[in-house]
């Protein structure tokens, strides 16, 4: 009697698969997770510069974060930030059965990227200085 079953790749072809938007946004959930959780060190050492109380630590705070460079990496950080809290927040809708049908699992995933990508545009404003 022949075999029926489909033969499995040999190997993964990520280029090929299509994930629907949830599945991006899942995967930059755990990137972002991943980013906060490596740069940790850095926003520790932040913190401590910011909340020293002598001048010379409030200087190096200073020209610390006045750099473009650094400035970016913030940016990234705060992005990572708010897209991991307005996602965790879905997860957290989803664990208690809202929003688990194929349309309303689109539209907020929709609704994730589209207010953490405008959190970010607001903050990253305020820090980068434009107003």
């Amino acid at each position: 009697m022949p075999e029926m079953t489909k033969q499995r790749p040999k190997h993964l072809a990520l280029h090929q698969i299509r994930l629907p938007l949830a599945g991006y946004a899942s995967i930059l959930h755990r990137v972002s997770g991943a980013g906060l959780f490596l740069m940790l060190p850095l926003l520790i050492w932040l913190l401590q510069l910011s909340l020293s109380p002598n001048q010379e630590s409030a200087a190096m705070f200073s020209a610390v974060t006045g750099n473009l460079l650094v400035k970016l990496i913030l940016l990234g950080l705060l992005w990572a930030f708010l897209h991991h809290f307005c996602m965790g927040i879905r997860i957290l809708l989803i664990d208690i059965h809202v929003g688990v049908e194929k349309q309303q699992a689109h539209s907020s995933a929709v609704a994730v990227m589209v207010v953490s990508l405008a959190l970010t545009l607001v903050f990253g404003l305020k820090l980068l200085g434009a107003y």
